[in-house]
């Protein structure tokens, strides 16, 4: 990246493709492609969010909106839990008030 440009939060997730000879993809590298293919996933957790914060929540586990949404998605589409803290940090990254709302743990090498 030139250091003319300043990093994106979304740029985090993308900019280090692991893709290695023989090398299988990581949970970031699946997240990415999936959110490429789903896009609707996370507008439906955005506003999943949005709406629990206006009935007065002041916590929201990821986990339970993704349960949520299992019940709501077209048929075949499947949702993976590996996903659920990206989601979460795509959410704060987007949203930098939402950043109290969602519990974060630190990450594990990619």
């Amino acid at each position: 990246m030139p250091s003319d440009t300043v990093a994106r939060p979304q740029d985090r997730l993308t900019s280090r493709p692991s893709f290695r000879a023989g090398a299988r993809p990581t949970i970031t590298d699946r997240f990415t492609a999936f959110d490429s293919e789903h896009p609707y996933i996370y507008r439906a957790l955005e506003s999943l969010t949005a709406e629990r914060l206006a009935q007065g929540a002041t916590r929201i586990g990821l986990k339970a909106h993704f349960e949520d949404l299992r019940w709501r998605l077209p048929a075949g589409t499947r949702l993976n839990n590996d996903f659920t803290a990206l989601y979460a940090r795509k959410l704060i990254d987007d949203h930098p008030g939402w950043s109290t709302v969602f519990e974060l743990r630190r990450r594990r090498a990619r």
